[in-house]
């Protein structure tokens, strides 16, 4: 396997690394996850995460096996682990597909999974492009959870449309929601805003309303985990609260993410599955706890918002608007469409 580099997962020979997301910001500590059995626990463990990301390191860690003289029966079994590993990033299902379709064709798995990790950067690319022309000089705008380079084989999702427009010198402000339970906003989006010199303000989950309702965002941009053909979206919970308040202050909300996170076989949010997760991550974090120990809790992962709420979808395809979502994401399934 040639070597490939990103933010939070490379390649040194045949070993597959993912950066833990679980130690930043405190410590950067690279697990290997070449075995594919690691690899679903590094998912499972959130040490890896971010729609893009899973399908690509998956898909790294299946060939890494096979390069190992794994035999098919072993590959088969460690294909249906790596994608049953979570059940809401469409992605991840998505990637082991088509490295299932390549095994199944006897083709070459090792570079299957270098050119998803390439397309995956070159997706970047064209969000952040995309992305980058809806932003104005001097926004303000607020994200929720993760989207950056450690959520992908590039420079990101919605991080990545902030990103290009800073470097446009448009001068954007980004407040960071926290991101409860598992604080991926405080903990790895300003760790990556802060390394890029991005201007950006921490406020807890809560804030937000106060935020925009003092006129300090003027544009909301988030990830998406899956999509559904009639622009739905499952993102981390708190995306459609916060759908909500931009539409009562008139403030744009766009969800930025990959074709590959477009599920066109799922018609609405209705039909997209929502993990949820242990009790422990709501209760408290790390070694500290607030919550008497056997509290009831309640921790999807993610929610779902509705097409109705969005201003527009980006895409690395175009910008699509709610008029344009209307039709169905079906219709782009032959790659290469276009806005409607």
């Amino acid at each position: 396997m040639k070597e490939l580099t990103s933010l939070g997962l490379r390649t040194e020979g045949a070993r597959v690394l993912v950066l833990d997301q679980t130690r930043l910001p405190d410590a950067e500590v690279w697990l290997d996850g070449s075995d594919p059995w690691a690899m679903v626990e590094h998912i499972q463990r959130l040490s890896v995460r971010g729609a893009p990301l899973l399908g690509v390191a998956a898909a790294l860690s299946l060939a890494a096996y096979a390069e190992k003289g794994a035999s098919r029966a072993e590959l088969d079994k460690a294909c249906a682990a790596l994608r049953a590993a979570r059940p809401t990033a469409v992605n991840l299902s998505w990637a082991m597909d088509q490295m299932r379709a390549v095994l199944l064709a006897g083709g070459d798995l090792s570079q299957k999974a270098e050119a998803l990790f390439e397309e995956d950067a070159h997706f970047c690319e064209r969000m952040a492009d995309h992305g980058a022309a809806l932003v104005g000089q001097g926004e303000g705008i607020l994200t929720h959870c993760n989207t950056g380079g450690l959520v992908t084989a590039g420079i990101g999702t919605a991080l990545g449309v902030i990103r290009r427009a800073h470097a446009q010198g448009k001068n954007v402000h980004v407040f960071v929601d926290e991101t409860r339970p598992l604080l991926q906003g405080a903990r790895l989006t300003t760790w990556e805003l802060a390394r890029l010199g991005i201007p950006h303000t921490l406020i807890t989950d809560g804030m937000a309303a106060s935020v925009l309702a003092q006129g300090k965002v003027q544009r909301v941009l988030v990830g998406a985990d899956r999509i559904a053909s009639n622009g739905d979206f499952a993102n981390k919970v708190g995306t459609y609260a916060l759908a909500i308040l931009a539409r009562h202050h008139g403030i744009p909300f766009h969800p930025v993410a990959p074709w590959s996170t477009v599920d066109v076989a799922c018609a609405s949010g209705k039909d997209i599955p929502i993990e949820e997760r242990a009790a422990a991550e709501v209760r408290g974090y790390r070694d500290t706890r607030w919550a008497p120990a056997q509290v009831p809790v309640y921790n999807p992962a993610f929610d779902v918002t509705p097409v109705t709420l969005i201003e527009s979808l980006v895409l690395d395809r175009g910008v699509f608007t709610r008029t344009a979502l209307a039709k169905g994401l079906s219709s782009l399934a032959v790659r290469g469409g276009s806005p409607a």
